[in-house]
């Protein structure tokens, strides 16, 4: 018997225990999981996520830490924290006490590190005209490790016969080709999202757009671990890293879908469908508040809900978690999705927020717009009668000089047609405050192959590049583009997307290699190597003022110039070779008397008349 009570008495005592630790340690999500001392901003607004949360109310006793306000949503399980943080609080972990009321016996508790803050040199270095990006997407690039392809719990596995699902690819197949990248002369590496998206197979959320967790790494590319340190060894090994962010939307299947904090956390989709995708409907004077609500508040498809940003709590966690991933991952800049349909109010508030903590860091947006005009109303300091309107968005994403390429090479030369339009777009370049500062780029994830564009022809493709190497503006590759990719033979945007062969582990060859090249691949990647290893050095290239005469008869000469150095461009898409006139371009070529050509080793005469190669971008340092 009294073993017995004594085995009911321990029993009674270890459940009492494990009760109190429940109440002490509740099942909690805290968002961001974790921050750092001496950031650039005191003010940080907590995310607490679990089971009726909203009817506790917090406290806190620790040095340098003020608890300013919470705020419960429309779901009880939420519960906002806003925290103030001084300059000279010390790391180490907060204690917040959670009661019901005065009057609570058992209140719960839970920790929040703050970890000191490091300097790493290497970190948040930003990018410019200096660099050339590689923008690739995980999922199609390299599988490094076969071990993620399908993860316990999640909605989605590999299967690479479908050219819309998922393929395998990783951070760790990135990783091991970083060497390959840098021969190419890339110094910037963007890679489409890498946050979780756990969406279901029929939809294909391979491309990471469509995020259900904002704060993990998709585990199918890695964790969180993988691309912190990924980001590192690019640093070490000069590569710059540019991580793509979405605050338009998010995946149907994200957390908050389940329980939405707030009831206007997302626009509704009954009210407003999808949007319009007009986004020069953002600087019309005078746009129709109907359309604008299309833009602003309709969902993009109907699988990714439209964040509501003028939401102040749903402003400050995406701010919060912009400046999260800055500071933990080390990252150098970001391009953001979409940026033309979320309230532009709150996109200005967040580029402004971010740049001013992270003055070396940079931004691009995505402006997918019809016009010179509508592209640069979103540079920052927009110069003339549309000043009234600050982005604080330092780049732009170049969609006119994209455009302009479309038709430079495929259409036949007329007095507006075909390499007419290449001048024609840099006319308009005193519309924008900085246009040194434009992402340029011949495609991307979204668009047609180049090379298919051009209907395969060789010299019509190296022309382009020759160009997107030589403006002005900060260019950025698409990966393929090195090999001549034409569009796959497959349905969809999958077509756009194709794996790179050697990649993944069932491949008969690989283009990371010269031996599993084509012959035509081989020709792009030396061709591709040279002249962009070539820009690497060249400052007048990255900064020199820019000149360039109409083009006539199908030949576009253009220079590059600073106070030490002068480059001449020619870009005959003549089918016969064309004759430079020295007294037409008397006004930069009168000092010099030689041009030397960094692609074919050739030095020229140019003290008369000279003659340039049928089908050729002729690049000239003159001597």
């Amino acid at each position: 018997m009294k073993a017995a009570n004594f085995l009911m008495t321990y029993v009674f005592v270890i459940i009492f225990a494990l009760q109190v630790l429940a109440q002490n340690n509740p099942n909690l999500n805290i968002e961001p999981p974790f921050w750092w001392t001496e950031m650039p901003m005191t003010e940080l607004q907590l995310m607490v996520h679990g089971e009726r949360i909203g009817d506790y109310r917090a406290s806190l006793s620790y040095e340098g830490v003020t608890l300013d306000r919470q705020l419960v949503g429309d779901s009880p399980n939420y519960l906002f924290i806003y925290l103030t943080i001084e300059p000279g609080t010390k790391p180490g972990k907060l204690t917040f006490s959670l009661t019901k009321g005065e009057k609570d016996k058992k209140p719960m508790s839970f920790s929040y590190e703050l970890l000191e803050r490091k300097a790493d040199p290497l970190a948040n270095q930003g990018f410019d005209a200096s660099d050339v990006i590689y923008l690739l997407m995980p999922d199609r690039f390299s599988n490094g490790d076969p071990t993620n392809d399908k993860v316990e719990g999640m909605l989605e596995g590999v299967n690479r016969s479908n050219p819309n699902a998922r393929h395998g690819g990783d951070i760790k197949g990135i990783e091991n080709n970083l060497e390959y990248i840098k021969e190419l002369g890339m110094t910037a590496v963007w890679l489409t999202p890498v946050f979780e998206n756990d969406m279901t197979p029929e939809y294909g959320a391979y491309h990471g757009y469509a995020a259900t967790d904002m704060y993990k790494i998709d585990r199918r590319f890695g964790s969180n671990q993988e691309f912190k340190r990924f980001v590192e060894v690019c640093h070490r090994n000069d590569l710059k890293v540019i991580m793509d962010m979405i605050h338009n939307h998010i995946g149907d299947q994200h957390w908050w879908m389940k329980d939405l904090p707030t009831k206007d956390w997302v626009h509704d989709f009954e009210k407003y469908g999808q949007t319009n995708y007009r986004g020069q409907v953002q600087s019309d004077p005078y746009a129709s508040q109907y359309d604008l609500d299309k833009l602003e508040r309709g969902w993009f498809v109907a699988e990714m809900p439209d964040l509501n940003q003028h939401n102040p709590l749903v402003a400050d966690y995406l701010i919060i978690n912009t400046l999260w991933w800055i500071e933990y991952s080390g990252i150098d800049g970001i391009r953001m999705d979409t940026y033309v349909y979320p309230y532009k109010d709150y996109m200005a508030k967040w580029a402004k927020a971010v740049m001013e903590a992270y003055p070396d860091f940079n931004i691009v947006g995505e402006a997918w717009v019809e016009t010179v005009a509508h592209e640069a109303y979103w540079q920052e300091n927009l110069p003339g009668e549309g000043g009234e309107y600050n982005s604080y968005l330092p780049n732009v994403t170049d969609f006119q000089v994209y455009a302009a390429l479309q038709k430079a090479f495929s259409e036949p030369f007329g007095w507006s047609n075909g390499l007419m339009q290449l001048y024609f777009v840099l006319t308009q370049d005193r519309l924008y405050s900085d246009p040194n500062k434009n992402v340029i780029f011949m495609e991307n994830h979204d668009t047609e192959r180049y090379f298919t564009t051009v209907k395969e022809n060789k010299d019509h493709f190296k022309m382009a590049y020759a160009y997107l190497m030589t403006t002005r503006g900060i260019p950025q590759v698409y990966y393929g583009s090195e090999l001549m990719f034409p569009m796959d033979k497959v349905p969809g945007d999958g077509a756009k997307r194709m794996d790179m062969p050697g990649g993944f582990p069932d491949d008969d060859r690989s283009v990371f290699t010269a031996n599993g090249r084509t012959e035509r691949e081989n020709e792009a990647h030396a061709y591709v190597s040279k002249i962009t290893n070539w820009r690497k050095g060249k400052e007048v290239i990255h900064s020199g003022k820019l000149l360039h005469f109409v083009p006539d008869n199908d030949v576009y000469v253009y220079f590059r110039h600073n106070d030490s150095e002068t480059v001449m461009v020619v870009i005959n898409n003549r089918e016969a070779a064309a004759t430079i006139s020295r007294q037409k371009h008397i006004e930069m070529l009168r000092p010099y008397a030689q041009g030397h050509n960094p692609l074919t080793g050739e030095t020229i005469n140019i003290s008369e008349d000279f003659d340039v190669p049928a089908k050729t971008a002729t690049i000239l340092e003159l001597k």
